[in-house]
């Protein structure tokens, strides 16, 4: 699989921008900020995922970007499709014969691994994504508590009130 950078970086830009965009329009120098991504590198990704129906431009004063769907709606490989990044592990460029008249001997395997990846990245939404970084980022006082409480009810049963 070559996923290179234009990639990635449209998937961490949109991860971003759902994460950012309750409030309104997300700038791209907000992006470029947060995710030490290069301003002009994520003017030319949201112009080709604009063009691809996954965000939407505001112009104007308090203007950005929007997802132009729920996050649910958008997969992983719609983002990396609409960035025009290929997914071929085959290295044959696309071509069924890619040794002059015959496939290589490992064709098959390359060309099921490529459904399997786009298999998987299809099943990941962005807001799968989203929802995976804010567990991540829950409040550890949340997580401590679980974890502390039963263990100091076990020691001392009147800690756990």
């Amino acid at each position: 699989m070559r996923l290179t950078t234009k990639g990635r970086f449209a998937v961490t830009a949109m991860i971003d921008l759902a994460l950012n965009g309750s409030d309104g329009p997300v700038t791209l120098a907000g992006i470029s900020d947060r995710q030490k991504i290069s301003l002009s590198y994520l003017e030319q990704l949201f112009g080709k995922l604009r063009r691809g129906g996954l965000v939407d431009s505001v112009r104007g004063p308090g203007g950005g970007y929007c997802l132009a769907r729920p996050q649910s709606g958008v997969s992983v490989a719609d983002i990396i499709r609409a960035v025009d990044e290929p997914l071929d592990a085959t290295q044959c460029g696309g071509f069924e014969n890619c040794r002059d008249e015959d496939r290589c001997m490992t064709h098959e395997l390359w060309t099921t691994l490529n459904v399997k990846m786009y298999e998987y990245l299809s099943s990941v939404s962005l807001g799968d994504l989203v929802e995976r970084h804010q567990r991540k980022q829950a409040p550890a006082s949340t997580a401590e508590t679980r974890r502390i409480v039963p263990t100091l009810s076990r020691i001392n049963p009147s800690a756990a009130l």
